[in-house]
């Protein structure tokens, strides 16, 4: 039985109610429904008996309760006395752009459940450094987006997600269900400043040199598109507002969001996070 599984069935079991746990835990209902029903498999019993007003618990999911609650507790003791040993009492995490992603909040709610007493500090960066401050030392880890120079770096992929043109809700390319690169070939589109990582920089500019306003921020490429017309870039799934338009890109590859941290850092904290948002950011 898995820890992670384990804290689900407590949640669970002291919601009494599957929503509502779900909610608790920053994820979806249908995957907590799978994670218990495999968890059941394993006890080779049922632990809730099941209605439309909610759940119970059966006598062995009562057992499992107590026994989940002790293993949890030891587990979280284990693991703070393992921090303090190495000496690690911090973790600062770079997270790139605005820092929205519900992936993120999974794995601020998960993260210090099981590292309690670590302090967690958050540095927020724009978009001419993808890397979120980790080369210049800033960071121990960053959440961010690839493709970049990976040199010296550990990348971890977490998700991908597909992207799309954003247009001023009048355009006439904004009515069309898909767009091809090509199409938009005699548009203007935003630019990074010129020291950006130059791997990062042609796949947003769709792998082509382009001409148009600088920009370093999220907002920024949003009113580059407003006021000027210019062709943006953004994953879909990003809520716009609503004179913006976004058209999915059928021949540009996904965008990797990644977890990235310096090549041969052995700091345990760093390990951890990394098991934990790969989970976060698997729902």
């Amino acid at each position: 039985m898995e820890l992670r599984t384990l804290r689900y069935f407590v949640a669970v079991a002291e919601e009494l109610h599957f929503g509502r746990a779900a909610s608790r835990l920053h994820m979806s209902q249908p995957p907590l429904s799978r994670a218990i029903k495999k968890l059941e498999a394993e006890a080779g019993a049922l632990l809730f008996a099941r209605s439309p007003t909610g759940v119970t618990l059966t006598p062995v999911g009562a057992v499992l309760l107590d026994e989940a609650r002790a293993l949890i507790d030891h587990a979280d003791r284990v693991r703070a006395r393992v921090s303090a040993a190495a000496g690690a009492a911090t973790l600062t995490v770079g997270i790139l752009g605005d820092g929205t992603d519900p992936g993120v909040a999974r794995l601020a709610a998960a993260y210090p459940r099981t590292h309690p007493g670590i302090d967690i500090r958050i540095r927020e960066t724009d978009l001419t450094d993808p890397t979120c401050g980790l080369r210049a030392g800033l960071v121990d880890v960053a959440l961010t987006r690839a493709p970049f120079d990976e040199t010296a770096l550990t990348v971890r992929e977490l998700r991908t997600d597909p992207v799309g043109a954003v247009l001023r809700a009048d355009d006439p390319l904004a009515r069309r269900d898909r767009l091809r690169l090509s199409e938009l070939s005699d548009r203007r589109w935003f630019q990074f400043p010129q020291d950006t990582d130059p791997i990062w920089q042609s796949y947003w500019n769709g792998n082509t040199p382009r001409e148009g306003p600088v920009v370093r921020a999220v907002q920024e490429c949003l009113h580059a598109v407003l006021w000027s017309g210019t062709i943006g870039l953004a994953p879909l799934g990003h809520e716009l507002p609503p004179e913006l338009a976004v058209v999915p890109l059928i021949d540009m590859a996904p965008s990797r969001v990644v977890a990235v941290w310096n090549e041969g850092d052995t700091n345990p904290l760093i390990r951890s996070f990394i098991e934990i948002a790969t989970a976060a950011y698997r729902h």
